[in-house]
């Protein structure tokens, strides 16, 4: 059972890191520009637009952001973990994780 539990936790972390790195991403190549007026005004963290249901993207999100996502794409972590256990996980670009995180 321990090793289950150790294979989830690497697996999360993958996860962590993909998401901050499409964050990083995002960010840069946005120019800040994540979140809406209504965003702005509730104080949103726009790390949150990159977990969590659609429905908070489709509430907060800038026009831009949402254009980046169709562009892009934004895996949920029950999708990301469903292609990491399929052996998928190299296409989601984690070793270039370290690289995005210094331009930030």
């Amino acid at each position: 059972m321990d090793a289950a539990f150790e294979t989830y936790r690497v697996m999360r972390a993958d996860f962590e890191h993909y998401r901050h790195s499409r964050f990083v991403r995002a960010h840069i190549e946005l120019r800040g520009e994540l979140l809406n007026a209504t965003g702005r005004t509730a104080h949103i963290d726009p790390g949150t637009l990159f977990l969590g249901p659609r429905s908070r993207v489709d509430r907060y999100a800038s026009e831009e952001l949402k254009a980046w996502f169709t562009e892009h794409g934004r895996l949920t972590v029950e999708e990301f973990e469903a292609q990491w256990w399929n052996g998928r996980a190299e296409g989601f670009g984690l070793q270039d994780y370290a690289a995005l995180a210094e331009t930030a």
